[in-house]
Parts: C-alpha cells; structure tokens; sequence
C-alpha cells in the first residue's frame, strides 16, 4: 500500500474518511473504540519481590544456600548466619540495579506534547495529546511539540526539528506536495511530521494518520522491547568460572569426607568438615567484592562527569573495541556555527572579517537584520540557522536587537519554500533598501550587479562561475550556505515576490555544526588504544563525512555508506563489509540495530553514543550504551548504561581508561581470592591424604573466609589508576577469566603459601601436639594471606608501582593483623576460635613463614616481568 507521503491531501483525507472540518462526536467514540489513546504501551514489569528472588539462581548462590540449610540442622548457626548474610547482601544490590535500569518507556510517554490544537465538530479546541485519533486535524505553530504522526494538509514555512528522531540537526523546512519516490526514509519525508518532534518556524495544519504505538516512536519503543539486554563479559566469565569452581571443590569436599569416615572420624563432625571447607573454598565474597569495586569505580567515574546506571557496564569498558557514535550533539556542538564568509572576492573565517571595511560590515549587518532570531538572556530563540547568523554578530559585540532598533523592519516577504528567500525592507540613511538571503541558485538567477570594495559592477560569467566554485567548495566541507544580496527600492513600496529580481549580490555565509574541540584528540586516543571509532547518523553524506573527516574518523570516502545502500545488502554481506566502513548517513533506528549487531557477530564489544529516541535502542542493543547527559532524551539515557554528564565525548575515552584499570584491579582481587583458597584446599588434601590430623577447625576456615579475603581484596580493587594502560589492545572477549596463565599463577601462588601453611602445621606437631599445629597452621594461613594482598595489587613489583601509593592495603593489612592477633592472644575469644596459647618461639616461625611467599614473588616479578608499556 501507498504511503501516505505518495498521496495528495485529499487523497489522505479520502483514505481515512474525514473533511476538513475534522472529527464529530460520533465519529470520535467510533475511532475510540478502533485506535484507542495516543500513548505507548508499557510492557508487564516484574515485581522488586520477583526480582530478587531471582537473584538466587546463581549456582553458586545454590550451593553455599544448601551449606546454609545443613548447617543450620547441625546446630552450626555461625556458619548458617555468615552465608545468608553474604547472599542476601548481593541480592539486594542485583534487585537495586534492576529497578533502576528499566524506565525507556516511561522517557518516550513523555516526550508527547501534553495538549494538543484540533479541528472537531466545526471548531478549533485543545484536548490533551492522549485523546488523539487517526483522523484528527491538528493545529501546529512554532514552539509546539508534534504529538502524533501525520500528513501535511497545509504548510506556511513550517520548518520542524526531528533531531530526537532521524538524528539530523538542522530543521526541516516542511511542504504539501507528493514525494513520488519507494522507500523514502524518514528524514526525506518532508510533507509529514512525526510524534517528538519540534516545531521551530512557522505553521501547519496536519491530518492524524498514526498514533501511539503505531507511530515511528511506537515502533522505536517495539524496537526498545526487543532488544536484549547483554550480559557483560566478566558476568559471563563469572558464571562460567563459579559452575566449574562449585563443581571442583564439591568433588574435593565429598573425596576428604570419605577420607574421614575411611579413617573412623565421627561422621557428624567429618561431614560439618566438608561443608566448612566447601563454603571457605568457594569464594562467595566474589560477587560482593565484585560488586563494592564496581560500585567504587562508579563513584570516580561520577567526578568525571560519566554517570554509570549498569553496576557491570564498568568492566567492559575496557573491552570495547567498537565505538558507534552518533554525530549531532555528540561528536558536535549540535549547535549551527558560522564557519566562512566569502565577500569581495575573498574567503574569509566568522572571526576574522574586519570591521573597518565596509563590505564586510554590511555583510554581518544584513545578517542580523533580515533574520528572525534572537538571543535573549542566553537563550536562543528561532531557526538555528539564523540564530548561527544572531552569533555571528555577537563576535563583533553587534547585538542585534540594538541593530534592529537602528533599522527597524519596514516590511517583509516571509521565507517559503518554493521561492526560497526572504526579504525585510530597512532605512539607511535617506535610502530604502531591500535585503534578501537565500539559496544561491535561487538568488543568483536574480542577480544583476555584484558589489566589490571598487564599487559596484555588472554581474559578469566570470563572477557567477567564481561564487559557485566557492559554494561548492563549501558544500564539500560539509558547509550550510546562504547567500545575500539587496537593492534600493522607492519609499513607501510594499514588496512582493516580483520585487525579489535585479539584485546587487554582496555574499555568502556559510555555517555547520562544527565538530566539539575535544573530539578530534578523543578519536585519536581511541585509535590508539586499539578502538575503532564510527561516525552514525541520520544527517546527510557530505556533512557527516565531513566532520569524520576534520577529527580523523574517515581517510577515504569509500569508507562512507548511506542508508539506501545498507538497505540493498543482507546482515550477511554487512557483516563482511562493516569492519571497512567508518561512517552512516541517513540511517534509521532500524539500520543502527543492524549494525551494531554486525560488529558483536565478530567478536567486538560495541558501545554506541546518542542522544535522541532514535538512538535508543542501539544503545539499548549495543554492550555499553552512552547517552548524552544535557541534549540527550530521556529515552536515550534510560536505555544506556552511561549518561555523560557533560555531553563530551572525549569523556567516553577517560571511561574506557578508567574501566581498563577497574578491571585489571578486579582481576587481581579475584587472583588474590582463589590463590589464597587454593592454598587452603591444597593444605586440608595434604593433611587427609597424609593421615595427619586436621589442619583447621570449621570457625578458623569461616574467620580466613571473611576476614583475610574480604579487607585485602577490596583493598586490591582500589589499586589507582594506571596511566599506561591504554596503550594496550582492548581486552579479548573470548580469552575467560580463569584462562591458562592466570590459572598456572593461581595454583602457584597458592601452592607457595600452602607450603608455608603445612611447615608451621608440622613445626607444630613437633613442638605442642594437634592443638598448636591447627592454631599455627591457621594464624600462618592468615598472616601469608594478608601479605600476598601485596603481591596481587600489580603484575609489576611493589618496588616499581610504589610501596605505598595504595594505603589501602596497608589499611586492610594492619586491621587483618590486629583481628589475628586479638583472636590468638585475647582469652575470651580463644574458646571460640578453637586455638591454642602460642609461645615467642611459634610466634617468630609463624612471622617467618608468613614472609616467604611474599619475597618469593617480589624477587620473581623483579627479575622476570616486564612493564608493558
């Protein structure tokens, strides 16, 4: 079926069976009935109940609950309270972030106007944007928010902004004729408006042809509900690690009880054993470390204007390798700027014409006066075209509303878009004088005269071919020209359209929304750190290469691709392509799904930037979505898992530095973790193996568990940031956490410490029997731990990151300390630890052993590991 931009308005009118005069009450319930509200539907949510209940699907979550429950029938209720508080901690931050991170819909409901103008029952009334029907005729003025879709019945210089929607900065300068063209996209259909967009100049009368969820932002919100929501790397690997881990230790705890009822060990005691060793093996403070560093990287990144609404979006800012960035408001200033004037034959920047010669003057003074726009108290108010032309004048402290004063407007021809120009009458002097700005084409097949600093002359061949070979070099650069040009007219005359001939051409202005001054280094760092950046948007080719082109994004313009071309291939041959391109014009939401989507097929980790609805469910589909915190929609932000407060996109490189750091950071707290209980299992199979008796009692494997793994490694993710490490490659997506060389470092590490463990076990058999041999194994276990958080804080020495640039784990050190030597020497809490009085003699061997693996490591890093960078 035909598009309604394919038919007349009549036609239009026809189709849906409705005049002019607009709806009548029958006619309204009917529609009721058929169309229901003009408002997005909102999808089911699951309740905060619901939701954390499902946290506890974890499989790991599983296990230390089932440890919970049999310790709770054993009558072992420390052990039972110390895994419930663990696991209802977690899950009451995974149910916070949930309820958080899903509020896209509510963004797009309020993007709607709140009332709206329509013609019904012979009059023109406001309802409220909801009670809109297919059908309606609706009433637009400038400042006026469009509140459904619609085809255009009549249009006086109507000129709509749709940037929330196509992406596209400049308002749309809208008319009434047939587009008799297949498959127009949505920024090209320029005798319709759509829901979310603004009106910025003049007027229109609209008939109703979509609402709610069928409406381009409906079909965005269809778009938001489809896309999945990815789970990050680290939560993958995570899971992963956990299943294998649990299972791994299950086997070792199942083979030590069988060793124990095999040796005649009471079966109630063998079992608490392996449950003890079962819950201090597996690493449940993980998540909650995890957790706290995120959180903590988060508060940073906060000072550096990078909201982070996704706890887990962190790390994987260090794992991106695509960045998909839209161009208006995010690479740009999405704002029009003058950027050239070309008068008097001379080519010219906005912030070097000079004032003293006339020309040049004129020039900006003609600017301000045939022109709508004003600045008032900050605020710009107009087409941004113009107002480009208001801040032209602000340069040379001309104020245009002084200008206007001087020469105030004695009449007008208003711009529309068939002629293509607009003029304003003012007096100089004892002159009357016409003043028209337009489009080239147009203005210079009314010229007759061009004005030189020599006077003015005839409008020769020669001049015409110069003033378009520089327009076209304008154009090329991705430029906006107007031309300007005027003539003296008698006093009194009103002007017409036949008045607009015989022109004395004086010059061009042309403008841009320029790229944002940090872009051009923010691209080259991205590059650099091995990140590829490209440029999408709904603005046209020749200005989004441009741009690319100015802060290094695009080198050739076979690196440049438009929507139409993107719609002739199939994922397949895009997939292929799309490591080749660097910039997309005239997209829509549907092509940046699509591409994002190709880039994730090949392994890369993509964040996409935006700011408008358009936007958001890339950002939605993308693995980081990076929304603009100031020009960006609400949409936009609630679909992203980064909000930019300060719009800058070279904010977005000092978030992927800072997530590479964080993760570096979590991945030596997980290293610290598993070697330490590494150490712990591999003592515990030594002692069963070797009929000795057991190294630890239940509560010492509980204190290890919370006392010397939690303080350190949370200490170790606040390891400061390392400047160097985006001189590296983006992390590997499919390189796991537990892959070849962490694991030979985890059982190495943990061996060492294991060894230094099972030395004081046996120098205290030696010296006090069972009882000194468990309490020295356990406060050597500690101590070495806690020194080993000094190892896991770098792959480099201590002595080349600096001993104390992390006071930290000299914090967390200190306390683990002082809790060891509080529960060996304070009597009152020796019953309850199960340990033995130690002598001066055990205390330096335990001291001693403790040290070993700390210098074992140091000395290893120092001879053998070399800095990266």
């Amino acid at each position: 079926m035909r598009g309604y931009y394919e038919k007349t308005p009549e036609e239009s009118l026809e189709m849906l069976g409705v005049t002019r005069n607009g709806l009548n009450d029958e006619e309204i319930t009917k529609r009721r009935e058929k169309y229901g509200f003009n408002e997005l539907e909102e999808a089911a949510r699951k309740s905060p109940f619901r939701v954390f209940l499902e946290q506890f699907k974890d499989f790991l979550v599983i296990i230390l609950l089932g440890a919970a429950i049999i310790s709770a029938f054993l009558g072992k209720l420390e052990s039972t309270i110390v895994i419930m508080v663990v696991v209802i901690i977690n899950s009451i931050l995974g149910t916070i972030q949930h309820i958080k991170a899903e509020q896209s819909l509510k963004g797009l409901k309020a993007l709607s106007s709140p009332v709206a103008k329509v013609f019904r029952n012979g009059q023109k009334i406001e309802i409220p944007s909801r009670e809109l029907l297919v059908g309606d005729i609706l009433y637009l003025d400038a400042g006026d928010y469009v509140s459904a879709d619609g085809r255009i019945l009549e249009s006086f210089s109507l000129q709509v902004n749709e940037s929330s929607l196509t992406g596209e900065s400049e308002s749309v300068l809208k008319f009434i004729d047939v587009i008799n063209k297949d498959d127009v996209s949505i920024g090209d259909r320029k005798n319709m408006v759509f829901s979310g967009s603004f009106v910025t100049y003049g007027r229109g009368v609209v008939l109703v042809t979509s609402i709610g969820m069928n409406t381009e932002i409906g079909k965005i919100a269809n778009l938001l509900e489809s896309a999945k929501e990815k789970k990050t790397p680290l939560q993958v690997g995570l899971d992963n690690f956990g299943k294998k881990l649990a299972f791994v230790i299950l086997i070792i705890s199942a083979i030590i009880f069988g060793l124990d009822i095999f040796r005649g060990r009471n079966i109630i005691d063998s079992f608490m054993f392996a449950v003890s060793l079962a819950v201090a093996a597996i690493p449940e403070a993980l998540s909650s470390i995890v957790t706290i560093v995120l959180a903590l990287g988060t508060q940073k990144m906060a000072k550096k204007n990078a909201i982070v609404r996704k706890l887990h979006a962190v790390e994987s800012l260090g794992s991106i390798s695509v960045i998909c960035s839209d161009k208006t408001g995010t690479l740009t200033q999405n704002k029009m700027t003058v950027q050239k004037v070309f008068v008097d034959g001379k080519v010219l920047d906005h912030d070097s014409l000079d004032h003293d010669k006339t020309l040049e003057k004129n020039l900006v003074l003609m600017a301000l006066l045939c022109n709508d726009a004003v600045t008032v108290e900050n605020k710009e108010i107009g087409d941004p075209t113009e107002v480009a032309l208001v801040n032209l004048g602000e340069v040379y402290e001309l104020d245009e509303l002084i200008i206007r004063d001087q020469y105030p407007r004695l009449g007008e021809v208003p711009f529309d878009s068939d002629r293509k120009l607009m003029s304003t009458i003012h007096q100089f002097n004892d002159k009357y004088i016409m003043l028209t700005k337009g489009a080239l084409d147009v203005l210079l097949s009314r010229t007759v005269k061009v004005e030189t600093s020599e006077g003015i002359m005839d409008f020769t061949e020669e001049h015409k071919k110069e003033i378009e070979e520089i327009n076209r070099k304008f154009s090329m650069d991705g430029l906006r020209v107007l031309s300007f040009a005027y003539k003296e007219i008698s006093e009194g005359k009103e002007i017409t359209f036949e008045d607009e001939y015989d022109l004395i051409f004086v010059g061009l202005i042309a403008m841009m929304d320029p790229p944002r001054n940090e872009s051009k280094e923010a691209v080259e760092k991205c590059i650099k750190a091995g990140i590829k950046p490209v440029m999408i948007t709904g603005d046209h080719k020749i200005t989004a290469s441009a741009i690319a082109k100015q802060i290094g994004i695009l080198k050739d313009e076979s690196e440049a691709m438009e929507g139409f071309e993107l719609e002739k291939i199939s994922d397949e041959e895009l997939k292929n392509k799309v490591d080749k391109i660097s910039v997309y014009a005239r997209v829509s939401p549907e092509h940046k799904i699509r591409i994002v989507r190709a880039w994730q097929e090949k392994g890369n980790i993509v964040a996409m930037t935006g700011d408008g609805v358009n936007d958001a469910p890339a950002l939605k589909q993308a693995d980081i979505g990076i929304a603009m915190g100031i020009t960006g929609t609400e949409v936009a932000k609630d679909a992203a898992s980064i909000v930019l407060a300060d719009d800058n996109f070279s904010t977005i490189v000092k978030s992927i530095s800072n997530g590479r750091s964080i993760y570096a950071n979590i991945k030596n707290s997980i290293k610290f973790l598993l070697s330490g209980n590494t150490a712990g299992i591999l003592s515990v199979l030594y002692a069963s193996i070797g009929a000795l008796p057991i190294p630890f009692a239940a509560v010492h494997l509980l204190f290890i568990n919370l006392v010397t793994d939690s303080l350190p490694a949370i200490a170790i993710g606040l390891e400061p940031h390392n400047e160097n490490i985006m001189k590296e490659k983006p992390r590997n997506i499919n390189v796991p956490i537990l892959n070849k060389s962490f694991a030979i470092e985890v059982i190495m590490e943990g061996l060492l410490i294991a060894i230094v463990t099972m030395a004081a076990f046996h120098i205290g058999l030696y010296t006090g029997g069972a009882e000194v041999a468990s309490t020295m194994a356990f406060a050597t276990l500690c101590l070495s731990r806690l020194l080993h958080g000094f190892n896991c804080r770098s792959k480099e020495s201590i002595f080349k990151i600096g001993l104390f640039t992390n006071k930290t784990i000299w914090i967390a050190a200190i306390i683990g300390y002082l809790l060891l030597l509080l529960v060996l020497t304070f009597r009152p809490l020796s019953g309850i630890f199960e340990v033995s009085a130690l002598n001066s003699m055990e205390f330096s061997y335990i001291y001693g052993l403790s040290v070993i693996p700390l210098i074992i490591v140091q000395i290893y890093k120092l001879l053998f590991v070399r800095d990266k960078a």
